[in-house]
């Protein structure tokens, strides 16, 4: 026995010096590490998970050494298979270094010898993040069936998963399109598609389960959108279609055959409808309220004549006044962007909840722009309505569903960067106040290589959450498998 414990103990003792041996004897390389994720040079803020990440080579990497040094002050060292930094140290150091720079040196042994690489920066922003985390859905990137899918938050200081609700609790059903009322977790709410189809809205302590088809409405709510006082939330109800591309990169496409906008009354359990967003020779869709309630903003396109020519729908960017006492939308709708004048579309409009900007997305046509490689970030100035493309963002890949934090300095995107344009996953970015934004960062993983690498889901229609998300999920599921439901009344 004895001699199984020490032999156990040498092989322990052999696995521990090969991944925690220090720097010796070290060889200067004049270039900078390769590391996934590629975070040289981004900008975090000081509530973020440690950065971690891993060396990439095309040769074994042995160990890796990584000292992170404060412009200011203070220092972290890491020394292991991956620069992983200790939660409580770095964000001391993060804290220490507000408004300033994180300097790292990264050593790496390589087929036995020690290796330096030139040093990188990392910003600390002096704008906090002031956020809890995250919410999100995940969902395998397939479009034949539901699969395994949910909605799940993030604890964004930490690597902390929790899950919300996922279709294991209700089965054969799918969850999508949550949100919340500018990042407040008591009120925040979500779909549910299949035999027990619900639109799930958790109003403070109140949870319904809506049924929101009616006969004067095309069918079921989607993209909702909550107006700031929370007694209303905007809606489009959507005839969804998809197609499939026989030749080149696209894959499927998801289009509207008809589409329209209505407010919901929380209280009332009530659909106002207006003419003007619900037009026969236009599809309305993805509303969103401005900060102030007084506005809504949303995509319009004008209906093909025949269907099948999905390529040459392009959606512009409107507006049309809301009234909050009286849940009227106003009698004129104003045109923001024509894209489809340049042959591009519009969708996905979000404005920052300081009223300064509007994010949105824009592909060269259509409405669901997740599967366009060319679809890329816009930003919107709302001062002066000149719009930009936000270069630093953007990638060869898609980027598309995105939200902002409630002190709209910060904001969180979907791409498919690093998915091998099948898997989309999140970025972080801020925006400084000339519109410009900061070189994005992937979201931390505490091996994120390893979780990227083996990560089979992908993320969607991201938003921030003030603080969890604190409701069991099985209050969820209970109401959803019960079959009760709120039928909803129609105000012309």
């Amino acid at each position: 026995m004895k001699s199984k414990i020490t032999f156990f103990l040498i092989i322990l003792s052999l696995l521990l010096s090969a991944c925690n041996s220090k720097p010796e004897n070290v060889r200067q390389v004049d270039s900078l590490p390769s590391i996934f994720p590629d975070y040289i040079g981004v900008t975090i803020p000081v509530e973020i998970a440690p950065m971690n990440f891993n060396l990439l080579s095309d040769d074994d990497v042995d160990c890796v050494d990584v000292t992170v040094k404060g412009s200011r002050c203070g220092e972290i060292h890491s020394n292991g298979e991956w620069a992983e930094f200790d939660i409580d140290e770095w964000h001391e150091l993060a804290c220490q270094n507000k408004g300033g720079t994180l300097s790292f040196t990264v050593c790496a042994k390589i087929n036995g010898q020690w290796l330096q690489y030139k040093d990188f920066d990392m910003y600390v922003s002096q704008h906090p993040l002031e956020e809890w985390g995250l919410t999100y859905r995940r969902i395998a990137p397939g479009y034949e069936v539901y699969s395994q899918m949910g909605l799940y938050q993030r604890d964004i200081s930490s690597f902390e998963e929790y899950e919300i609700i996922s279709n294991t609790r209700v089965p054969g059903n799918c969850v999508n399109c949550h949100t919340s009322n500018r990042t407040e977790p008591d009120q925040i709410l979500f779909h549910v598609r299949g035999n027990n189809g619900a639109t799930v809205v958790r109003n403070h302590e109140k949870i319904d389960n809506l049924n929101t088809k009616t006969d004067e409405t095309l069918g079921a709510c989607v993209y909702p959108y909550w107006h700031p006082d929370g007694k209303y939330i905007v809606f489009s109800t959507n005839t969804t279609r998809q197609s499939f591309h026989v030749a080149g990169e696209k894959r499927i496409e998801v289009f509207d055959e008809a589409s329209d906008l209505q407010v919901y009354d929380v209280e009332q359990h009530q659909l106002i409808l207006s003419p003007l967003t619900m037009q026969k020779g236009s599809n309305e869709s993805f509303p969103a309220f401005s900060p102030d309630g007084k506005t809504i903003y949303f995509c319009t396109a004008t209906k093909p004549d025949n269907i099948n020519e999905t390529c040459d729908i392009r959606y512009d960017l409107c507006s049309i006044g809301f009234d909050a006492a009286t849940g009227r939308c106003g009698n004129k709708v104003d045109t923001l962007v024509i894209a489809s004048r340049d042959s591009m579309s519009i969708s996905i409009p979000k404005p920052s909840y300081d009223g300064r900007w509007l994010m949105y997305t824009l592909a060269d046509y259509g409405t669901f722009p997740i599967w366009h490689k060319e679809a890329d970030l816009w930003l919107l100035d709302l001062t002066t309505n000149q719009a930009h493309p936000l270069i630093e963002a953007n990638s060869p890949d898609t980027e598309s569903y995105h939200n902002w934090s409630q002190n709209s300095q910060w904001f969180v995107f979907s791409s498919r960067r690093d998915g091998g344009g099948l898997y989309t996953c999140l970025y972080l970015s801020s925006i400084d106040k000339n519109g410009s934004a900061t070189k994005p960062f992937l979201l931390p993983q505490k091996n994120p290589l390893r979780y990227y690498d083996r990560l089979l889901h992908s993320y969607n229609v991201p938003d921030f959450t003030k603080s969890k998300v604190d409701v069991d999920y099985r209050q969820f599921a209970d109401g959803i498998n019960s079959n009760e439901r709120i039928n909803l009344t129609v105000l012309h």
